[in-house]
């Protein structure tokens, strides 16, 4: 069974950092796509970020509204993959959720991912 395992989600002010991860845990997939959505009441879940590397070479996409100040990483010994976000704004509130394929999916389209977290959530606010 495949189990993907966030953390690091909490409330931090304007200007702040947080690191969240996500482990997964009985199938790896430095082979496929690691990614980062987020979610707002409301509103449908929106692409965040994601290391595709079923090519061989990993690439690296983000949203514009992030570009600049997160950074997606990973770790293939640990199969555990990172969301550094950095100058947190208000607007980046959300519920942060990884997701994972191990084929090569289109990054930017939620609906191929077969695996996702269960969710970590991120408050911005002094």
């Amino acid at each position: 069974q495949v189990q993907l395992v966030e953390s690091g989600g909490e409330l931090v002010q304007p200007g702040g950092s947080l690191r969240l991860s996500c482990a997964a845990h009985g199938r790896t997939f430095a082979r496929g796509v690691m990614a980062w959505f987020r979610q707002t009441p409301g509103k449908e879940r929106e692409f965040v970020a994601a290391i595709a590397g079923y090519t061989g070479v990993d690439y690296y996409y983000y949203s514009d509204s992030v570009q600049g100040r997160f950074t997606v990483s990973k770790d293939d010994a640990k199969n555990t993959w990172f969301l550094q976000m950095n100058s947190l704004k208000p607007e980046d509130t959300a519920a942060y959720y990884c997701a994972a394929d191990s084929s090569s999916i289109h990054y930017l389209d939620k609906n191929e991912y077969d695996y996702w977290g269960q969710g970590t959530q991120v408050t911005v606010a002094s």
